[in-house]
């Protein structure tokens, strides 16, 4: 563990230049470059906004008489699950993906899902950005809630970090993990309150979907961005512990695999 930490600290600057190149290469030929990572979540927010926001909006909580409620309500989520499925996602294929790359330099293996994951940050800034600039432009400013946006942000990163490094260790061996965890994070989707509020789901299954540590995440987030009341910071801190177990798993099981991970590739 101590290895990996100094190994993490002594490359810092290949991580954070790694990290610029990967934001420029994934928009070299492209004409509104970075704008796309806004674009592709706004649009998909804004078909759910159309298709439910009618049906939907009069059942936000003393939002009735506002009709861009829900179009923030969905922002909000929509923020917090995009920075959740890109670090698992990229991380699921992060090993395969730099398989050449990793045979042929010699590096810490750990610096990839490191830079994966500095790479979904920068998104999330820019899609946080948006997101801002849309509630003005609509005329709605988020209280002082929002500050706690960051705090939230290190939860999520958290917890997706750890699953995604378990999963994409476990990848390199077992590809089966590849086809299965999109189709679960589709799941996981729609059993997140994102599209539709927690009060609409029949009382045997709210209990259910509770344990779900995202519909946690994302209700804090729609706290802290449209609603501007308290978050729960108990089920939040639970999330966060068990971000760290999830963390220290991950490494482990990583420090474990690191050597027959090129062997395997």
């Amino acid at each position: 563990m101590k290895a990996l930490m100094s190994a993490i600290w002594q490359y810092r600057y290949f991580i954070l230049s790694s990290i610029k190149v990967d934001f420029r290469s994934r928009f070299v030929r492209s004409r509104l470059g970075g704008l796309w990572m806004i674009i592709h979540p706004l649009v998909q927010a804004a078909i759910f906004a159309l298709v439910l926001g009618q049906l939907l909006s009069g059942r936000l909580p003393d939002m009735a008489d506002n009709k861009l409620a829900y179009a923030i309500y969905l922002l909000a989520g929509t923020l917090a699950w995009n920075l959740f499925t890109e670090v698992i996602t990229r991380c699921l294929t992060v090993f395969i993906d730099n398989g050449n790359l990793l045979k042929k330099l010699a590096f810490p293996k750990i610096c990839l899902p490191l830079i994966v994951t500095g790479s979904a940050i920068v998104n999330n800034a820019f899609l946080f950005g948006a997101i801002l600039t849309v509630c003005a432009v609509m005329g709605y400013v988020p209280g002082g809630r929002v500050f706690w946006i960051p705090i939230l942000t290190i939860i999520t990163l958290g917890l997706a970090l750890g699953i995604g490094l378990i999963l994409g260790t476990l990848n390199v061996f077992i590809r089966d993990i590849g086809q299965i965890v999109p189709i679960a994070l589709q799941l996981s989707f729609w059993f997140t309150p994102i599209v539709y509020t927690p009060d609409i789901v029949p009382a045997s299954l709210r209990s259910l979907i509770k344990f779900n540590p995202m519909y946690w995440i994302v209700g804090a987030y729609q706290s802290a961005i449209l609603y501007g009341t308290d978050l729960e910071w108990g089920p939040l801190l639970c999330i966060f512990i068990i971000s760290l177990l999830l963390l220290r798993v991950s490494m482990d099981l990583f420090s474990r695999a690191r050597h027959e991970i090129v062997d395997v590739l």
